[in-house]
C-alpha cells in the first residue's frame, strides 16, 4: 500500500513537541519529507533526530515575517519545493480584557494569527508555481465556543478560521486547498502543565473529562491523523473546512 504522503514535502511549525511533533511523526510514517520549524531549537533537534531520515530542522519565530521567509526559503533550497504547510505554532494568552497589556495582546495576535499568515504568504509563490498545495491551520474550539476569562486567545483563533476560509476561496482555482482543524482539550504538555496549577490536578482533569461526551481528553496522535487526511489527496475536494476534534464537547447543550 502506497503511503498517503509519499515524497511530499511538508513544512510544520511548532514541531518540537505536542501536536506539532505528533504531526511530524505521522507525516514521516506516511512517506513525507519534513521541514520542521520551532523557536525551541534544542527540543526541535531531538524531535528531528527521533524521526530520522531526511528532516530539516530550522529555528524560527513564526511571529517574525523575515524569519518565516528565511525558513521557507531554506526548505525550498533543501527540498526544491513545499507541497504541504501545517500552521501549528501557537501560544496561550489569557487575561481580563481591561487588565491585558498591549504587549500581551500583540504577542497573542503575532504568534497565533500573524504567524500562520507569515508562513502562508511565504509558501504561496512556490505552490502557485506548481499549481498545487495543501495548507492546514491548527485553530481551536475557542474559535466558536467561548469560555469566560480566556480573552484574547479566542479572538486570534476566530481570525485563524477567517484566514482559512478567505484564502481557501481565493486560491481554490489555483489548485491550493486550505483547511483548518479545531482541537478541544488535547493531552499535550501545555494542558498537563495547566492541570498542574490546580490544588488537585487529577480532580481537575476528571472535571474536564466529565464534560466531554467521549469522557476523555484527546490525543495528539488523533489530531495528527486528521492533519494527514486533510493534507493528502484523499481530501482533494475539501477546502475552506474546519474539522472539529473535541470529543463532542462543542455540540453539547448548556443551560
Amino acid at each position: 500500500m502506497v503511503a498517503r504522503l509519499q515524497d511530499k514535502i511538508a513544512l510544520i511549525t511548532g514541531a518540537a513537541r505536542g501536536i506539532g511533533a505528533a504531526i511530524a511523526e505521522a507525516f514521516a510514517e506516511e512517506g513525507a519529507r519534513l521541514a520542521l520549524i520551532d523557536r525551541d531549537a534544542a527540543t526541535l533537534a531531538k524531535t528531528a533526530a527521533k524521526i530520522g531520515g531526511d528532516v530539516l530542522a530550522c529555528r524560527a519565530d513564526v511571529a517574525k515575517r523575515e524569519e518565516a521567509d528565511a525558513a521557507v526559503a531554506r526548505a525550498i533550497e533543501h527540498f526544491g519545493k513545499v507541497d504541504i504547510l501545517i500552521n501549528n505554532a501557537g501560544i496561550n494568552v489569557y487575561d481580563d480584557p481591561l487588565k491585558l497589556s498591549q504587549e500581551d495582546w500583540q504577542r497573542c495576535m503575532a504568534v497565533n494569527l500573524e504567524g500562520p499568515w507569515n508562513f502562508i504568504r511565504a509558501v504561496l509563490p512556490s505552490m502557485l508555481a506548481q499549481k498545487r498545495g495543501a495548507i492546514v491551520n491548527i485553530a481551536s474550539t475557542h474559535a466558536f465556543s467561548i469560555i469566560p476569562g480566556y480573552f484574547p486567545y479566542p479572538v486570534a483563533k476566530h481570525g485563524v478560521v477567517g484566514l482559512t476560509r478567505s484564502l481557501a476561496i481565493d486560491y481554490a482555482p489555483e489548485g491550493i486547498r486550505i483547511n483548518a482543524i479545531a482541537p478541544g482539550y488535547i493531552d499535550t504538555d501545555i494542558v498537563k502543565d495547566w492541570f498542574a496549577t490546580f490544588a488537585d490536578p487529577q480532580a481537575a482533569r476528571k472535571k474536564v473529562e466529565d464534560i466531554i461526551p467521549l469522557r476523555r481528553i484527546g490525543r495528539p496522535r488523533e489530531v495528527a491523523m486528521a492533519a494527514v487526511y486533510l493534507a493528502s489527496d484523499e481530501a482533494g475536494f475539501s477546502t475552506g473546512s474546519v474539522l472539529t476534534m473535541d470529543g463532542g464537547r462543542s455540540v453539547v447543550y448548556h443551560d
